[in-house]
């Protein structure tokens, strides 16, 4: 009961993060991930949390919503950091989802589920099945509306506890870190605008979020008597926002909105990399590499620009020059894993097999800081099929193969490793965890 329990929380997460044309991905970027984690370290530690323990997942959907799972999980759209006025308002969200972590609510809504009947539990999990397959969230509402409905109403209630601890938590964050709860309050005033539109019309944050005219009085009462109310965003902040929302825009929307949001005359740091973005994805390289070559003039030790530069570079076919901008990245930024394995792609694209060393040890580097980024093991495995060592490049697709849920893969590259490896070393006992998570999974799927 209690895996099934598991298997209606994750459904619900995963729920909260499809859109209505069901096309909805991650979206990876060095820049947004860590402008995130700027906004959210002095909350976690003014939480007492570890900052380096937080994932940041950017979900590239344009609905407003924000939610954590599991750890401290955090999901953000880009719908939400598009739409956020400035930094406060985006910094007002992550206090509050700080709260639900601090908070355990996660945790909670398990033992709410519990007290659940298990009819209810069951139409949980089939609407958000039925929402997955059809990629239509009025179909999961339709079949989640035959549940019990005592048993929703409760868990309705237990969601509007835990919002509104959650909204004192992050005004007590905020307060800690000496920032103002306007932007908070800004937020859940605009998402409490909602309340009365129809539930097709409504953002997910609505539905995940109960809102409240008594929230929106309290974070109206606590910013009326916070000595803080009226303190500036820090100037670090309001860039990093402007930096990161101009470059989601230039990616997600069409080319002509960007270059007509930003036109040729503006020339803040923002627009012209939003430009450059736009000229790179029309494969405009003859307009975009002058704009992100004044940038990095201007800039020389801003790692970002030359990241950006190499994937411009990389994806059109250029790729000594973009291993050269990586590797400037890499010196400037040595712990982001994303340049690192950007950097073994382009390397392993030279096709020069003197590259093969410097692309392992980058792609060894990355995943020690991030071991579930499967194109990272990909990569791995490539580069040691290359260098002949049959060993490793068993174990690399074995890593890839568990990341992407093929169990029989999985098992065949850990079995082939396991032959190759030198009994004893960090690899092979690598390999044996592998092996001990196949079986895990396996007898899981078995209940």
């Amino acid at each position: 009961m209690n895996a099934f329990i598991r298997l209606a929380l994750t459904c619900l997460l995963l729920l909260t993060g499809i859109s209505p044309a069901g096309a909805v991905g991650m979206i990876r970027d060095t820049e947004v991930e860590n402008t995130i984690r700027a906004f959210a370290t002095p909350l976690l530690e003014a939480a007492g949390l570890d900052p380096q323990a937080l994932e940041v997942h950017i979900v590239n959907d344009k609905s407003l919503n924000a939610f954590v799972a599991g750890g401290q999980k955090l999901f953000i759209h880009t719908g939400l950091l598009l739409r956020a006025d400035h930094a406060g308002q985006v910094i007002g969200v992550i206090s509050h989802e700080i709260g639900h972590i601090s908070g355990g609510h996660l945790a909670r809504l398990a033992d709410a589920f519990e007290n659940a009947s298990t009819q209810a539990i069951i139409t949980t999990v089939l609407g958000a099945a039925a929402a997955v397959a059809t990629g239509r969230g009025d179909v999961g509402s339709a079949v989640m509306m035959g549940g019990n409905q005592i048993a929703t109403r409760n868990l309705m209630a237990f969601s509007r506890t835990q919002e509104s601890s959650a909204d004192q938590a992050g005004v007590t964050y905020l307060s800690r870190t000496q920032q103002s709860p306007k932007g908070l309050m800004e937020f859940m005033e605009i998402i409490g605008q909602q309340e009365l539109w129809m539930v097709e019309r409504q953002d997910p944050y609505v539905r995940t979020h109960p809102i409240s005219q008594e929230r929106i009085a309290f974070l109206r009462e606590q910013l009326a008597k916070s000595p803080h109310a009226d303190s500036p965003l820090r100037p670090e902040y309001a860039l990093m926002f402007r930096r990161m929302k101009a470059k989601l825009f230039a990616f997600t929307e069409p080319q002509v909105r960007t270059l007509s949001r930003y036109k040729e005359d503006d020339s803040s740091f923002e627009a012209r990399m939003a430009r450059s973005i736009a000229y790179y994805r029309k494969a405009d390289l003859v307009n975009a590499l002058p704009l992100i070559d004044q940038l990095i003039k201007e800039n020389p030790n801003d790692a970002y620009l030359y990241e950006l530069k190499g994937q411009f570079l990389f994806e059109n076919g250029r790729i000594n020059e973009a291993r050269e901008v990586l590797t400037q990245a890499a010196r400037l930024m040595p712990d982001a894993p994303l340049i690192l394995i950007s950097l073994a792609q382009a390397q392993i694209e030279t096709n020069d097999d003197s590259q093969l060393k410097d692309a392992i040890h980058s792609l060894n580097q990355a995943l020690a800081k991030e071991k579930d980024n499967a194109l990272g093991w990909r990569l791995l495995s490539v580069a040691y099929g290359r260098t002949g060592n049959q060993g490793m490049t068993a174990y690399a697709m074995a890593e890839f193969a568990l990341l992407t849920g093929k169990l029989a893969e999985a098992q065949y590259h850990a079995d082939h490793a396991d032959k190759l490896l030198p009994k004893g070393s960090p690899a092979w006992l690598a390999t044996q965890d592998i092996k001990t998570d196949i079986d895990r999974q396996r007898a899981k799927k078995k209940k």
